[in-house]
């Protein structure tokens, strides 16, 4: 069954407000076996609204309208709805004295203009709103249901939970849209796409249908997995059994099966060996020992970090020795051991991380330019050095720096013979 998702909000259309109630309504329709296949930000004019829904009543089975329902002239839906349903509206006066209360509650006299949100198409079913003044509305055309709830999400979620319990699900056939997100680090999109592509296009036609998305991201590709099936049991063993297939191929490039990010993997792994680490950081300005404490529980491993920017602090703090710097420059394979090995030595942790390279935009030179990153990690008896040609601005360049040394790490770990990165 075919879904999809009008969020009504000029602001929306700026750089400074997003919508965020799609990502909850898209979770809750898959699993009750929706299958999103429009979403859309309309601007609060009421004939830009008319043709997206006149558009999505020729093939959605649900459409779920959030916004524009409050008491000003900007907000829209009822009427656009109304004008495409060709019916009139007519003012429920029970839901206006319902408006008035709660403003007498509160001390205060209800404006004229919220006898806008009492205007109700004919035939319409009103959803209470016990969160705000704004009731949400059930409307059905044909096979399509229309559903329009207020935007606040405080408001919002409340209502489409109990619009999921008691009206859509029982219109679907009691299956659901289950996903599996893999992550991978170390491989381009073509690559990946090049090595699973013979896999994932076999499983279209399986009991149990399997679709697949890729996506590359800054650092990593994800491959996105669906599942369409009667029970999450069935889904399950489905994308297991799909999981392992790629995992056979991917090998070591997959670092996440479940959606963790890969500090939270990291970090289960140094927990678990009962390792701690300790970074010195020059271009990454300290990024690395963010995203590792980022993750809850992380003092169990972290041990310390050193921002060492300059090259008198790479001398003085983790003791690189300065004719390392003036032989082969501060961005270099040499400085970058000396970095991990100094300052695993002061802080007397199992692991050292040493980055340094040229983020940009300045700086760069045709021997070594912007984007340039040299990183070493020592684990145990363990040694990587490897120096990067990274892409794109300074926080790019600051954030893929991160992800290879923390990939470098998870290798070690592993004892992995995968590439740390593509080849260049």
């Amino acid at each position: 069954m075919n879904a999809c998702i009008l969020a009504v909000g000029s602001e929306m259309l700026t750089p400074f407000r997003v919508d965020t109630n799609s990502l909850v309504i898209t979770e809750r329709l898959n699993t009750i076996g929706f299958d999103v296949r429009l979403k859309a930000v309309v601007a609060d004019h009421v004939d830009e609204l008319v043709r997206v829904l006149e558009g999505a009543l020729t093939w959605a089975d649900v459409i779920v309208v959030t916004g524009g329902l409050g008491p000003t002239e900007d907000d829209i839906t009822r009427d656009a709805v109304a004008r495409v349903l060709k019916l009139p509206v007519d003012v429920d006066e029970g839901i206006v004295d319902r408006i008035r209360e709660r403003f007498a509650r509160r001390g205060l006299t209800m404006p004229e203009n919220n006898r806008r949100q009492g205007m109700v198409p004919r035939g319409a079913i009103v959803l209470d709103n016990p969160n705000g003044t704004a009731p949400g509305l059930w409307l059905e055309r044909d096979r399509t249901a229309i559903v329009l709830l207020p935007g606040p999400p405080r408001e919002m979620v409340p209502m489409f939970e109990a619009v999921v319990r008691d009206r859509l699900a029982p219109k679907s056939d009691g299956g659901g849209l289950f996903r599996r997100v893999l992550k991978i680090t170390g491989r381009t999109e073509s690559d990946v796409d090049a090595a699973v592509g013979p896999v994932y296009t076999t499983w279209t036609s399986r009991p149990i249908p399997i679709s697949t998305t890729i996506l590359a991201m800054l650092g990593q590709i994800e491959l996105h997995l669906t599942a369409q099936a009667g029970s999450r049991a069935d889904a399950d063993a489905a994308l297991d059994a799909s999981v392992g297939e790629l995992q056979t191929v991917l090998g070591a490039a997959i670092y996440s099966t479940d959606g963790r990010l890969l500090e939270a993997v990291v970090g289960e792994m140094l927990r678990d060996r009962k390792m701690t680490i300790a970074v010195a950081e020059s271009c990454s300005g300290g990024l690395l020992a963010s995203r590792l404490t980022d993750v809850p529980g992380s003092s169990d491993y972290v041990e310390r970090a050193i921002v060492c920017y300059s090259n008198r602090s790479k001398v003085e703090l983790v003791d690189v020795p300065e004719s390392l710097i003036a032989t082969h420059g501060a961005v270099s394979e040499p400085v970058a051991q000396a970095m991990a090995e100094g300052v695993r030595s002061r802080a007397g942790t199992t692991v050292g991380v040493g980055i340094t390279g040229l983020a940009g935009p300045g700086g760069g030179s045709p021997e070594k330019p912007v984007g340039t990153v040299a990183i070493a990690v020592t684990a145990g008896d363990y040694l990587r050095v490897r120096t990067f040609q990274f892409f794109g601005g300074r926080e790019m360049v600051k954030f893929q720096s991160t992800q290879a040394a923390m990939n470098m790490l998870r290798l070690i770990l592993l004892k992995a013979d995968a590439p740390f990165w593509p080849a260049r």
